[in-house]
């Protein structure tokens, strides 16, 4: 897979799906922006996507492996077939697009990290972190 810049389009969205499993998409263009030649900017790994990867049995690094020698997505989904509890994938799906702000531990920092969701009004995690690409790609075009 090519490398990404993430200084100039956000990942994929967080409810995109990869073998029925939200974040996993967006995990795979961060690392893809991981790779030399791509640019993570102001995004990363650790947190929804690594806490996702603990929960499926997969490691970053191993992870980060297949994204580079993989062609595209559908390398990445073989992978995964035979790597991860693919039996989880539903409803950590469904746990993941159901948490909202009060589920974080830091919910203080989490608004100082995405000020949009006091802004909006949004609780959802998912909606802020879509409103949150939005915005960035939204300025990314006027600069």
């Amino acid at each position: 897979m090519e490398p990404l810049d993430l200084t100039k389009q956000p990942p994929r969205g967080p409810r995109e799906r990869l073998e029925g499993l939200v974040l996993i998409p967006r995990t795979i263009d961060k690392m893809r922006a991981s790779l030399p030649g791509g640019n993570l900017g102001g995004y990363k790994v650790p947190g929804f996507s690594s806490r996702l990867l603990q929960l499926i049995g997969v490691s970053e690094d191993d992870l980060l492996e297949v994204v580079r020698t993989a062609s595209s997505d559908a390398d990445v989904a073989a992978w995964l077939r035979t790597h991860a509890d693919t039996s989880k994938f539903a409803e950590l799906s469904q746990k993941f697009e159901r948490q909202t702000v009060s589920d974080m531990k830091d919910q203080e920092d989490y608004h100082r990290r995405y000020p949009i969701a006091r802004r909006l009004g949004l609780t959802n995690l998912f909606d802020v972190l879509e409103a949150d690409d939005a915005e960035f790609a939204a300025a990314a075009k006027t600069s």
